[in-house]
């Protein structure tokens, strides 16, 4: 029988090391860009770490796709390593979501995810194989007027469980809007939220009237937020995007969440002519996966050490 999601997160604490030493040196060095979709219906909207091929040499990761029209595909599987992207399509079986734009492992929870459609409603699925089921659905806790989500991340921490979500905002006028909360499962797999607190973000780059403060949003095991940015000028760019370190988020043994953000982030990598939507820090490594969605000019993936 499957543990509940509460037993499996409170015993993630425990498997850390022994997850870590699978994974004690990076599948490869930083890596140059690599197409993995070839128009604005196959690029990168978000990736969530899957787990690395049995060999170590390569990293498997899943892709959500932001398309809007009914049967366009949401989801992917891109195993990636240097000089080659193998890319395979999931069926994705249940309530179809519109615009999604992040996807999140479920720490201590193999084979489960979230993922964030931009208007603010979770997706709690299971992936097995070439499907993704999806386990059930809801309204993020607290949804600002005129947010439009593009990060999500989860944060594991003395057995307790965090989300964190961000508005993307638009340029000096509008700073992303990025809030926390601590979130469980129903016993039937609906997510619940916990007390939110909510934060304002603005990227020191790039400074431009579209820029998107946030892109997307990770969380290292240690609790540091690194938060990706983008400036997009229209379907066919110019694009430019830089990785910042944005602030810590810690998660107490009762559950409380407390989120710091820089004032002033400090840009650790800038990835100009694409535009970065999908960021994550891997596991037992420096490293972090990008994912672009350069629109009509497709979809790149590379490795940075940023992490």
């Amino acid at each position: 029988m499957k543990l509940p999601i509460s037993q499996r997160v409170a015993s993630l604490s425990a498997t850390t090391v022994a997850l870590a030493a699978l994974a004690t040196a990076p599948a490869h060095a930083d890596g140059s860009w690599q197409k993995v979709g070839s128009d604005a219906r196959t690029g990168v909207s978000g990736l969530a770490y899957e787990g690395r091929t049995e060999d170590g040499t390569a990293v498997r990761a899943l892709v959500v796709h932001d398309n809007k029209l009914a049967g366009q595909q949401r989801l992917s599987r891109i195993t990636h390593r240097e000089g080659s992207d193998d890319v395979s399509l999931l069926t994705w079986d249940g309530a179809e979501p519109v615009d999604l734009e992040a996807i999140e492992g479920v720490p201590g929870a193999p084979g489960e995810f979230m993922a964030l459609a931009s208007r603010g409603i979770v997706y709690h699925l299971n992936v097995t194989g070439s499907t993704a089921t999806v386990i059930d659905y809801s309204p993020l806790p607290r949804i600002g007027a005129g947010d439009n989500f593009e990060g999500f991340a989860l944060v594991s921490q003395n057995g307790k469980l965090a989300a964190l979500w961000a508005d993307r905002g638009a340029g000096a006028a509008r700073p992303s809007a990025v809030y926390a909360a601590p979130v469980t499962f129903t016993p039937w797999g609906q997510p619940e939220f916990g007390a939110v607190t909510r934060k304002s973000y603005q990227a020191a780059y790039p400074t431009d009237g579209a820029t998107r403060h946030v892109s997307d949003i990770s969380v290292t095991e240690s609790g540091k937020v690194t938060v990706s940015s983008a400036a997009d000028a229209g379907d066919d760019g110019p694009f430019d995007s830089v990785v910042s370190q944005a602030g810590t988020v810690t998660v107490t043994a009762t559950g409380k969440v407390r989120l710091v953000l820089a004032a002033t982030p400090i840009v650790i990598g800038k990835f100009p002519q694409h535009k970065v939507e999908g960021l994550e820090c891997l596991p037992g490594s420096s490293e972090a996966l990008l994912g672009t969605d350069d629109e009509n000019l497709g979809g790149y993936l590379r490795t940075a050490s940023l992490c």
